[in-house]
């Protein structure tokens, strides 16, 4: 397969990026080392490239009655500015992707997929639109999404443009920044430690990336990667699609009960209603090690007989916290937080334990 080039691909080579295949693009993956831009985030500012992400324009007066169905979160509770965090069920108790329903106006709504699905999620909210009717638009190839993210991220903000910077979390303005008008800014990311995303479209993509950086120098801001993302997003319990959710689980089981809501009726509303007045076989549960050693996606996770009881989905060694973190699903009689269970590296139990999420606290 072709891999696409996100736009600003050559400022990203210029800058010494390490350029790796992820959900069909060219994507960089680490300009530094995975540690020190882990680091950077979590401790001052950071500006990532992640316009391989996809966007999708939902209007029209069927707007609202479609993702109310397609989506498992009230999009009715949303105003003007807000966002809300929620996921498409698949027709089959699991999940197509993860996404952001942006509430543009009362009939205009914007979302963010992830870059590894945008076809496939727009199928499916094509397919069942047929009965709805609204109009939809995939923005997907037309705009750059950056991510300015850290604790020094308001004060580099500040900068560009006060009123943004006082934003409250997930709500979004259309605003002027270094001179380009109507750039989406929203107080959103994928880090926990703060921050901004700015949606803003590819021809004005290079003025706005060197204008966050040249607003983050006294902050020591760097570019980046994937690497990062990824350790970040883990110390917080974000779930990764493909990962930690898909096609096989649920929200339930995922611990996403909070995105579904039974007040309405949406795709699964009955398989999912009966799982959480019933209960699952398993959960996904967050654990760090208490021994040495680093939990990888796919290890197995076992009893302290060894009798396999679930499977790591996402796992690290915490830049942070300096011990392997890790989620995965286990079979419920294990899922109590303060449960030891173990994880099989390489033939080898080494314990662990369930644990509260998020493993770093906000602001950490």
């Amino acid at each position: 397969m072709l891999l696409k080039k996100i736009p600003l691909h050559d400022k990203h080579m210029s800058l010494g990026a390490k350029i790796v295949p992820f959900a069909g693009y060219e994507m960089p993956v680490r300009y530094s080392s995975d540690i020190d831009e882990h680091n950077a985030v979590r401790n001052a500012l950071g500006l990532f490239d992640v316009s391989h992400m996809g966007e999708f324009l939902i209007e029209g007066p069927s707007a609202l009655p479609l993702l109310q169905w397609v989506t498992t979160n009230d999009v009715a509770k949303l105003a003007d500015g807000q966002i809300q965090y929620s996921c498409l069920p698949n027709g089959k108790g699991g999940i197509v992707d993860d996404l952001l329903v942006y509430r543009i106006a009362d009939e205009k709504y914007f979302l963010v997929v992830n870059a590894s699905n945008i076809d496939k999620d727009w199928a499916w909210i094509a397919s069942q639109n047929d009965k709805f009717g609204a109009k939809m638009t995939n923005l997907s190839e037309d705009f750059c999404l950056f991510a300015l993210q850290g604790p020094k991220a308001v004060a580099a903000m500040n900068k560009l443009n006060p009123e943004v910077a006082n934003l409250e979390y997930y709500t979004f303005v259309y605003t002027a920044i270094a001179g380009v008008p109507n750039v989406m800014v929203s107080a959103t990311g994928y880090t926990g430690a703060g921050g901004f995303e700015v949606c803003v479209p590819n021809a004005d993509a290079l003025k706005i990336w060197d204008a966050l950086i040249q607003a983050g120098e006294e902050f020591a801001i760097q570019p980046i990667g994937l690497g990062a993302r990824d350790t970040l997003r883990l110390e917080m319990g974000y779930c990764l699609y493909g990962n930690d959710i898909d096609d096989t689980t649920s929200p339930i089981e995922a611990g996403l009960g909070w995105i579904t809501k039974f007040n309405k009726d949406f795709v699964n509303k009955e398989i999912f209603s009966s799982q959480k007045e019933a209960g699952v076989a398993k959960k996904l549960v967050a654990f760090e090690m208490i021994d040495r050693g680093i939990p990888r996606s796919h290890y197995l996770l076992t009893d302290a007989s060894g009798v396999k009881i679930g499977e790591v989905t996402s796992g690290t060694q915490s830049p942070t916290l300096s011990k392997g973190i890790g989620m995965g699903y286990v079979a419920v009689a294990h899922a109590k937080i303060g449960t030891e269970i173990y994880v099989d590296v390489r033939g080898k139990l080494l314990k662990a334990q369930v644990v509260k999420l998020p493993f770093v606290k906000k602001g950490v």
